[in-house]
């Protein structure tokens, strides 16, 4: 494998290590004004993929052509950059641009007090600045249908891990504008129809159901404890007839929030379906609390 270029030796003895090398690496600027998505993909991306399997090619062209037209509509930049890299394992694109940055912009827009906030609500998904043109989709389901997902925007970091579903956000560093990569094995045998009947509903198509991180809602040092912080993670709820809260991370929270959630909203909203997951004893003896006043 080293002789064919596949891998690189580093060290020598039971020190030797071994990385993987790239089979392939090209990066092209664009400028954003009239690109199409469309394109992008069929002339420098699509053929640089073709001997991948028919779902992997699937996946890259949901997930280039989705990236490519939120950076053309959204990032009001001057140019757009695509990076492609090939191991023998997996392949790894990312799309930038030298934009507002995507966590700032939707602060701005919604009117958020946090930009930390913006992620929050990218993880709800259905969430648009451009109702007219967009449903609001787009990074909600990108984000699931890699192994790897992320977003690098000015301060942000922010990223995914569809095999253990884990969400990771980093607030070190400055990058001007948004840089959104993607990861997938080569052999990977998800499909773009799995994951979206994942979040539909029994005999149904549409978008219906969530699964939201409790703890995006918990900024650094906070503990989750006020009817505010209840009011931003169900904001938009409604758009969904079933929403998962999965409570990793959540040691615990406070009386009030609770009660936000699981007696007010659920009583102003019978018709919504809200799953808890990965309860501590103390979040679950709060949410007991909570469910059995209403």
């Amino acid at each position: 494998m080293a002789d064919m270029g596949l891998i690189a030796a580093q060290g020598q003895g039971r020190g030797r290590r071994y990385k993987l090398l790239p089979i392939l690496s090209v990066g092209k600027t664009y400028a954003r004004e009239g690109l199409d998505e469309f394109r992008v993909w069929t002339q420098d991306v699509a053929p640089l993929l073709s001997d991948l399997p028919e779902n992997v090619i699937d996946n890259w062209r949901y997930g280039v052509t989705e990236m490519v037209n939120n950076a053309v509509d959204h990032s009001e930049g001057s140019e757009v950059v695509l990076r492609i890299q090939r191991t023998a394992l997996a392949t790894t694109i990312s799309v930038s641009d030298n934009g507002e940055g995507i966590f700032h912009r939707i602060q701005r827009l919604l009117g958020l007090y946090d930009t930390r906030e913006a992620i929050l609500e990218l993880a709800k998904g259905k969430l648009t600045t451009d109702p007219d043109r967009h449903s609001g989709e787009g990074v909600f389901f990108t984000s699931r249908v890699f192994d790897h997902f992320s977003i690098l925007s000015r301060n942000l970091f922010f990223s995914h891990d569809a095999v253990t579903d884990d969400w990771l956000i980093d607030g070190e560093g400055d990058s001007p504008g948004s840089i959104v990569k993607m990861e997938l094995a080569n052999d990977s045998q998800r499909t773009i129809k799995e994951v979206f009947d994942y979040f539909a509903l029994p005999d149904e198509f549409t978008f219906a159901k969530t699964i939201v991180p409790v703890r995006l809602a918990q900024h650094e040092g906070e503990k989750l404890v006020s009817r505010s912080q209840a009011k931003r993670l169900t904001m938009r709820f409604e758009k969904f007839k079933t929403v998962v809260l999965d409570f990793v991370d959540v040691a615990e929270i406070g009386q009030a929030f609770a009660d936000e959630i699981f007696r007010v909203f659920k009583v102003a909203h019978p018709e919504i379906e809200l799953i808890s997951l990965h309860m501590t004893p103390a979040v679950k003896d709060m949410v007991s609390r909570a469910e059995a006043a209403r």
